[in-house]
């Protein structure tokens, strides 16, 4: 065992992999067993993710989840930002430039749309909860337009990391709404062209959930989604910490 231990220690990453892969096989299974392929199996696979941090933390006091436990810790370096900024990349490499051209202005207008209403509710909900302070407001705001966007602008905004944390929740709780949504509604929206799914990326804007709902949907449709949606967390970063907290500012 002391051996076996010591050497998933040393391939932590190798170990990632296989555990990461494990858990998004059985999470496909029962997808299709349970479900019927109803809730995507990228949905169970990030809920379960959220249980095994949640654990790891209880078992190991520590604040990184699993990554904390010695033999798991190559999932510390898996799920950091190197590896998602070079998913995102080769995800956006599967789209064809004449299609994107498509989308013209409506795709365009999608992604500040899509930005503005997400923060917008998600300052209201931080007001109907007793927030006053435009950080907080702000912070919360940002969370909602997706995980990303709330740390970044929280941090940039001296924000606490009570308050990162909740915006981070806020972004998690969207990103698995719109990947169990997107395919029970996305025949009644006309969610069946690269077109729709480059302005449905730009509304929603959180990548994850938006591939994840995609895929379930209709995997070709994939790339035009993701790619708007990444355009739509760069903009959520400049916005955040600057015009829409500002707009917060005024207002509180």
């Amino acid at each position: 065992m002391e051996v076996l231990e010591a050497t998933f220690v040393r391939n932590g990453l190798v170990v990632a992999f296989a555990v990461v892969g494990l858990t998004v096989w059985f999470s496909y299974l029962l997808s299709d067993r349970l479900t019927a392929g109803r809730i995507h199996g990228s949905a169970i696979a990030i809920t379960l993710g959220l249980v095994a941090a949640y654990v790891g933390g209880l078992i190991t006091g520590g604040g990184t989840g699993v990554a904390d436990i010695a033999f798991l810790s190559g999932v510390g370096i898996m799920g950091g930002g190197m590896f998602r900024d070079f998913a995102i990349v080769a995800t956006a490499f599967g789209v064809q430039l004449s299609e994107l051209k498509k989308a013209g202005l409506a795709g365009i207008i999608s992604i500040f749309a899509g930005v503005i209403v997400s923060f917008v509710i998600g300052g209201l909900v931080a007001v109907l909860f007793g927030y006053t302070d435009p950080v907080a407001i702000t912070t919360i705001g940002a969370g909602a337009v997706t995980y990303i966007v709330g740390p970044v602008t929280g941090a940039a905004i001296g924000a606490s990391s009570e308050l990162i944390a909740l915006s981070v929740a806020a972004g998690l709780v969207k990103s698995i709404l719109v990947m169990i949504g997107t395919p029970l509604v996305a025949r009644s929206i006309g969610l069946d062209n690269p077109q729709s799914a480059m302005v449905f990326g730009g509304l929603m804007g959180t990548t994850s959930g938006v591939a994840g709902g995609l895929a379930a949907t209709d995997p070709k449709l994939v790339p035009y989604g993701a790619m708007t949606a990444t355009f739509y967390t760069g903009v959520g970063c400049l916005l955040g910490p600057s015009l829409l907290f500002l707009t917060v500012n005024a207002l509180f």
